[in-house]
């Protein structure tokens, strides 16, 4: 099951892409007087209602799909089934936390310098504020609008919580998978490649963190495939484009750390929540490993593309303001 946020109201509505392409809004689709119609207008509010939220929704879809042409023709003049052009947010709008897993793909470690490999998988703190969807513009800050890089990454969605957690259970508590775009202002690479001393990398490497922090800055999208048809993530694939050309190609199974035990690293520091997002890392092919660099500049098109999920495409556009 594909569920996705359609861009309506002021927080969205919860709703699903089907198998013909297209959207099925929730709200609009369940039968009233039935438990169809206590399904939330939040994705995440679905999920915090357990297997019995999602098992609600999936009924819901398959009674859709179920090719029954009166019904179809019903939610279509009703509104609760759109066309594929309907605009999406990212299908969790508002995560309350995102952490990004750092250094986790080998060849990325290789192109960056020859960066050591790391002992445990590491990460960081994305703000929530950076959440962009499909579709939307990325806009170029203006403070640091010439190094701005794409990585392209699968996203991680909890579906229940998820605290000190071994590698054999952690993929259970895991709701679903996404594409994510972990888009970084590169100005302070140089500052710190060329750290001699330890404080001066600290302050540097803090600087550079606050680079991936702008609005905008986290694409994610366009659906949240469920966990139920994804067995193995290893055996995902991920591609970046940038203007129709192939920038990354890798496979999950190519992390340094397996996805269940980065999970259950950072699940000793983090309490992880339904609805909240771990990003697992960016192979080889990031504008700033290239020679010479390539870096996103306004008109372009950045997609990632994670098979079974979908392709995440955003425009990117200088900003008018300061930003």
């Amino acid at each position: 099951m594909k569920l996705v946020t359609i861009d309506h109201g002021s927080r969205g509505t919860a709703g699903a892409l089907l198998r013909s392409g297209e959207i099925l809004n929730f709200s609009r689709a369940s039968s009233p007087g039935t438990i169809e119609s206590w399904i939330p207008t939040e994705v995440r509010a679905i999920l915090e209602a357990g297997p019995q939220g999602l098992e609600l929704v999936r009924k819901l879809v398959s009674r859709v799909e179920g090719g029954d042409h009166e019904l179809t023709r019903r939610l279509r003049h009703k509104g609760a089934l759109t066309g594929p052009a309907t605009p999406l947010l990212a299908p969790v709008p508002a995560p309350r936390l995102v952490v990004a897993a750092g250094l986790a793909y080998k060849s990325h470690l290789a192109e960056m310098s020859g960066t050591p490999t790391p002992k445990q998988p590491t990460a960081f703190m994305k703000s929530p504020n950076s959440i962009t969807g499909p579709g939307a513009e990325v806009m170029l800050p203006t403070a640091a609008a010439d190094h701005v890089d794409y990585e392209g990454e699968l996203a991680v969605v909890f579906g229940k919580e998820c605290h000190h957690t071994s590698p054999e259970d952690a993929l259970a508590h895991v709701a679903g998978y996404m594409a994510a775009n972990d888009i970084s202002a590169r100005d302070w690479i140089p500052a710190v490649m060329g750290a001699t001393q330890a404080w001066e990398a600290r302050q540097t490497w803090e600087v550079n963190i606050m680079g991936k922090q702008f609005d905008g800055f986290t694409p994610l999208g366009p659906v949240l495939l469920t966990a139920d048809e994804v067995p193995d993530p290893g055996s995902l694939e991920i591609r970046t484009r940038l203007n129709g050309k192939l920038m990354q190609h890798a496979a999950i199974s190519d992390l340094i750390f397996p996805l269940q035990e980065t999970i259950s690293y950072l699940s000793r520091w983090y309490v992880f929540r339904p609805g909240d997002v771990l990003l697992s890392g960016t192979p080889a092919g990031v504008g700033v490993g290239r020679k010479p660099p390539v870096f996103m500049r306004a008109g372009d098109v950045v997609e990632v593309e994670i098979s079974g999920i979908g392709i995440l495409r955003n425009i990117v556009r200088a900003a008018d303001r300061a930003s």
